[in-house]
C-alpha cells in the first residue's frame, strides 16, 4: 500500500488548491491512498519560540505524518508569482531541527500541483518551490505537471471538480506519481 501525504499551501475554507487536494484524495489508485492534512495551527516560525517551547505539537505531528509516508503532495497557490508564504513557513517549521531534515524529507518523493484563477495556472509558484525541495533533500518528481489554470470553472460551488479533462489529467498524474513513489520505498 503507497501512502502519500497531501498538504494544501491555503487556509481558505473555499480554496480551489484544498479542492484540488480533495478530488486528488478521492482519485487515488487501486493500492494506495492519499491522507489530506492541513496547516491549520502551525504559528508564524519563530527562533525564539522554539528556543523556548520547542517544536509546536501541529509541526511534530505532521512531521511524524510525512516520515512514515512514500511520498508528499505540495498543492500550492500562487501569490505574487511565488508560493505563499503560510506554505513556506510550515515547511520552514518542518525542517526543525535541521538534523530532522533527512528523516522528514530526505530522498522522499514530492510532486507539486496547484489551481489558480488565472490564465497561467500556477507555474510560477510550482518553479519557486524547486531549490526549496532541492535543499530539503528530497526526490522530487518531474515526470508530470498539473497547474490547473482558470480554476473556478474546473470546480462547482461547493468545491467539486466537475472539469472532466482536469479529472483526466489529475488521475494519470496521480496513477504516475505512486508508480515513481511505491517505486523509491
Amino acid at each position: 500500500m503507497t501512502r502519500l501525504i497531501g498538504l494544501s499551501g491555503s487556509l481558505r475554507r473555499a480554496s480551489l488548491n484544498t479542492a484540488l487536494l480533495r478530488a486528488a484524495a478521492g482519485m487515488m489508485p487501486e493500492g494506495s491512498t492519499l491522507e489530506v492534512h492541513t496547516l491549520h495551527g502551525i504559528p508564524l516560525y519563530d527562533g525564539d519560540l522554539e528556543a523556548a517551547e520547542g517544536i509546536p505539537a501541529a509541526v511534530t505531528v505532521l512531521k511524524e505524518v510525512i516520515a512514515g509516508s512514500q511520498g508528499l503532495l505540495l498543492v500550492t497557490p500562487e501569490y505574487n508569482n511565488a508560493m505563499p508564504g503560510v506554505f513556506k513557513n510550515a515547511i520552514d517549521w518542518l525542517s526543525r531541527p535541521g538534523a530532522d531534515i533527512p528523516r522528514v524529507f530526505g530522498g522522499k518523493p514530492v510532486a507539486v500541483i496547484g489551481a489558480s484563477p488565472g490564465g497561467f495556472g500556477t507555474i510560477l509558484a510550482q518553479h519557486a518551490w524547486l531549490p526549496v525541495l532541492r535543499t530539503l533533500g528530497t526526490a522530487s518528481w518531474f515526470g508530470g505537471h498539473l497547474m490547473v489554470s482558470r480554476a473556478g470553472s474546473a470546480f462547482d460551488p461547493e468545491g467539486v471538480l466537475t472539469d472532466p479533462k482536469v479529472q483526466a489529467q489529475l488521475r494519470a498524474f496521480l496513477e504516475d506519481f505512486v508508480a515513481f513513489s511505491s517505486g523509491r520505498g
